[in-house]
């Protein structure tokens, strides 16, 4: 059951394409990952979802519900967490905290206490000494701490350190493990790579691959080492063998993942006495996509 849906999404701002005819939907339990860099369109879209922007064409369901019409409505099921994070100055952190958790509903204080102790808050200090992280960790909580059934999170550990980036991670898995629904845009390919369900590439404010890790993975090369009893002879000419370097008996190259049973035939014919294959990780996928 699609939760989140982009059908045909068009923004443009004057002469400039945000967004060019962008489909995509998130199912009920999914993460899906959503990258790209600066000025490809993840924000635009964001905020499309959000009912921030109104796109030129296309439809943008929230839930069944429109994102622009009904974005009061949809509004009461979901948490966002923007990478830039602004808060009024003269309120505590816990203020703040405090009032978006009575307008999502219930919180207990034992609740926030737990998350002020985890994510090393002081609640009682003013927003305007909170530093990036400090106030990155206030929407984290807010979101964090509602009953949402959609968690909109950009960018989301713009800011952390290495210990609360993986107990963010954590929570994601625990909201998962909940069957919510998290539409994830991150810079932090590894952070997507541990999390996503599903992640979607945008580029030029265009959605040019969609899939599972695995499923995106054919589409890149395989970094294969090989060590023979023989010397291998014509991997330079194999179909499908890149960047090959050759150091005695063995050999070092990359490989697309459709030739890798070719590969495996032709260099046993020099006895082989090691072989390892690293599959490629989704920064290789994602340079490779750039790159052109």
């Amino acid at each position: 059951m699609s939760i989140l849906e982009l059908k045909e999404v068009t923004k443009t701002y004057g002469k400039v394409v945000a967004l060019d005819n962008v489909s995509f939907q998130v199912e009920k339990g999914q993460v899906y990952g959503f990258i790209g860099p600066n000025g490809a369109g993840k924000t635009t879209a964001i905020r499309i979802l959000l009912g921030i922007l109104k796109p030129d064409s296309g439809k943008v369901l929230i839930n069944g519900l429109d994102a622009w019409k009904d974005a009061v409505e949809v509004h009461k099921n979901i948490a966002y967490v923007p990478g830039e994070v602004n808060l009024w100055p003269n309120l505590t952190g816990g203020e703040v905290i405090d009032f978006f958790a009575r307008l999502k509903g219930t919180v207990t204080e034992e609740t926030l206490t737990d998350f002020y102790r985890r994510f090393d808050l002081d609640p009682t200090k003013k927003c305007r000494t909170y530093s990036k992280g400090n106030r990155q960790k206030v929407a984290l909580i807010c979101a964090l701490a509602s009953n949402a059934e959609i968690f909109i999170l950009d960018e989301p550990t713009s800011g952390l350190d290495p210990l609360m980036e993986k107990l963010f991670q954590n929570y994601v898995f625990e909201l998962k493990k909940q069957n919510k629904t998290v539409l994830l845009s991150s810079h932090i390919l590894s952070e997507v790579e541990k999390l996503c369900d599903v992640i979607s590439i945008i580029r030029d404010g265009k959605v040019i691959e969609t899939g599972t890790l695995e499923q995106l993975r054919h589409l890149t090369r395989s970094q294969i080492t090989v060590e023979t009893r023989q010397q291998i002879q014509g991997l330079a000419d194999f179909e499908g063998v890149y960047d090959l370097s050759i150091n005695g008996n063995k050999a070092m190259f990359q490989l697309d993942s459709a030739k890798f049973s070719d590969i495996v035939k032709f260099i046993s014919g020099f006895d082989v006495i090691r072989l390892e294959s690293t599959p490629p990780t989704l920064e290789d996928l994602f340079m490779r996509h750039y790159e052109k």
